[in-house]
C-alpha cells in the first residue's frame, strides 16, 4: 500500500520521522513530500532516510502532483493552519497544495493531522467546517489532535497509523464494491467488504474481584492479545467497542472503550450491548470465582483468614440464548494438558455455548504465557488449524482472517 505523507511547518514535524518509519514497519510504502517551512524544521534527509525515497520539495517536469496523486492514501502529518485554509479554498501555490487539489479530484482518500497552538486550532475551525461541509468523510478525514498544554498536539503515532489503515481499508472496499477491482488478487477484498462497518463487541483484559477496598484476588492476564485483534478488526473497517477489566497495555485513544473491573461487571455490561452487535470475541481472563462476602473496611492483617468463594456466571454460555444470530468467538486458556485434550475442551464449549469458533492455548508453552508478546494457538470450529509460535500481532490476523471467510 503507497501512502504519501505530507510534511509541514509545525514544531511537530519532528514526530514525522517515527511516523515514516513506522508506517514502513506496517508494511506500507511511503513517499514524503515537504514545505519549506518544514525543512527549516526537520532536514529532507530526514524523511529521505525514514522513508527510504527521495524526498518531493518543489514540482518539477515531472509533474509530481499528478504522479503522486493516485495513491491509497494522503496523509498530512502535521497539518498546519496554512495547509488546512488553503485546502479549504483550493488554493495551489506549492508542491503540497498542488498535490492536495489533484489528489481530491481523483477520489484519493485524504487525512488531515492538525498541529498547532490551540488558538489557532480554534481560529481555523470554521475552515475545518468548510471542508467537512463539502465533502465526505470517505474523501476528507481530520484526526483529532492531543489538546494538552494549550496546544492541539500531534496524536499519538499508534492512533494515526490505525486511523490510516482503517481509512485505507474502508475505501478499498468501496472501490471493490464498484467493481473497480476485478482480478483474482482481489478476493481477500471481496471477503473483507462483508466486514465492513460490522459491528464488534470484544472484552479483554483480568477481572478483579475484591477482597475488601484494598485487596483482591485477580490474573496475570495482560489484554494484549484481545488488544491486538481490537486493533486489527478496526484497521479493516469494523466498528468496534471494547469492555476492558485490568490491563498491562496503553489503549490507542481512536479505540471506543469501556472500562469495568469485576466479572459482575463485565457480564452485566456484556449482556447489556451484546443485542446490537453482529460479532463478540470473548478474551477476557474472567475469573471463575469470586469471594462470598466482600469486607467494607480493611481487613485486619493480625486476623487469621479463610474466605470461601463461589463460582462466577459463565456468560459465554448465555451469549446465544440473548442473541442467536450473534458470530461468536471464544478463547479459551488451558494449562500443561495435550494438544487432543485441549481440542477435546474447545469442542465443548462449541456444543455447550454455541461457540462458532474457539481460539485455545496452553498457557505452559514457553514463550506464550499471560503478559508474553507471543502466544501459541489452535483454532477450532469444524476444522482444526495449528499456529505455532509467533507475534500476537499475527495471531489477530488469522483469526480475522477466519471471520472474514465464515461471516
Amino acid at each position: 500500500m503507497n501512502i504519501i505523507l505530507c510534511v509541514t511547518g509545525s514544531i511537530a514535524a519532528i514526530e514525522s520521522i517515527k511516523l515514516a518509519r513506522e508506517l514502513r514497519r506496517q508494511d506500507f510504502n511511503v513517499k514524503s513530500f515537504m514545505s519549506s517551512s518544514a525543512t527549516k524544521i526537520i532536514h529532507p534527509n530526514s524523511m529521505e532516510f525514514a522513508t527510504g525515497q527521495e524526498v518531493v520539495l518543489d514540482l518539477t517536469g515531472n509533474i509530481e502532483h499528478v504522479k503522486y496523486a493516485d495513491v491509497d492514501l494522503i496523509l498530512i502529518a502535521p497539518a498546519t493552519a496554512n495547509i488546512i485554509s488553503k485546502f479549504a479554498y483550493k488554493m495551489a501555490d506549492d508542491s503540497i497544495t498542488s498535490l492536495l487539489i489533484t489528489a481530491y479530484g481523483m477520489g484519493t482518500p485524504i487525512v488531515f493531522v492538525p498541529s498547532m497552538h490551540d488558538s489557532m486550532y480554534k481560529a481555523i475551525f470554521e475552515n475545518i467546517k468548510k471542508i467537512k461541509l463539502e465533502t465526505s468523510e470517505d474523501e476528507i478525514s481530520f484526526l483529532k489532535p492531543r489538546i494538552d498544554e494549550g496546544k492541539a498536539k500531534f496524536p499519538y503515532i499508534e492512533d494515526i497509523v490505525l486511523e490510516s489503515k482503517r481509512i485505507i481499508s474502508l475505501n478499498q472496499y468501496k472501490n471493490n464494491d464498484n467493481n473497480l477491482y476485478k482480478d483474482n488478487d482481489n478476493n481477500q477484498l471481496e471477503k473483507n467488504l462483508n466486514l465492513a462497518h460490522k459491528k464488534v463487541l470484544i472484552t479483554l483484559g483480568g477481572t478483579y474481584e475484591a477482597i475488601d477496598p484494598i485487596r483482591g484476588i485477580t490474573n496475570k492476564s495482560s489484554g494484549k492479545m484481545g488488544l491486538e485483534l481490537a486493533k486489527e478488526l478496526y484497521s479493516r473497517g469494523m466498528d468496534v467497542k471494547i469492555i476492558a477489566a485490568h490491563i498491562d497495555v496503553n489503549m490507542p485513544k481512536c479505540l471506543d472503550v469501556i472500562y469495568v473491573e469485576s466479572s459482575e461487571e463485565m457480564n452485566n455490561k456484556t449482556k447489556e450491548l451484546i443485542k446490537d452487535y453482529d460479532v463478540f470475541i470473548a478474551t477476557a481472563a474472567v475469573s471463575d470465582f469470586a469471594p462470598i462476602h466482600k469486607k467494607d473496611s480493611k481487613i485486619s492483617s493480625s486476623l487469621d483468614l479463610s474466605l470461601e468463594f463461589k463460582a462466577t456466571e459463565k456468560i459465554i454460555r448465555q451469549i446465544k440464548d440473548i442473541h442467536p444470530d450473534v458470530f461468536l468467538v471464544g478463547f479459551k486458556a488451558e494449562y500443561n494438558i495435550s494438544e487432543e485434550k485441549m481440542v477435546e475442551l474447545a469442542r465443548k464449549q462449541i456444543e455447550e455455548a454455541g461457540t462458532d469458533l474457539v481460539v485455545a492455548n496452553d498457557l505452559s508453552v514457553k514463550g506464550s504465557g499471560f503478559g508474553s508478546d507471543d502466544n501459541q494457538v489452535i483454532l477450532i470450529d469444524d476444522n482444526i488449524k495449528k499456529v505455532d509460535l509467533c507475534s500476537k500481532r499475527e495471531i489477530a490476523k488469522i483469526v480475522v482472517d477466519k471471520l472474514t471467510e465464515r461471516l
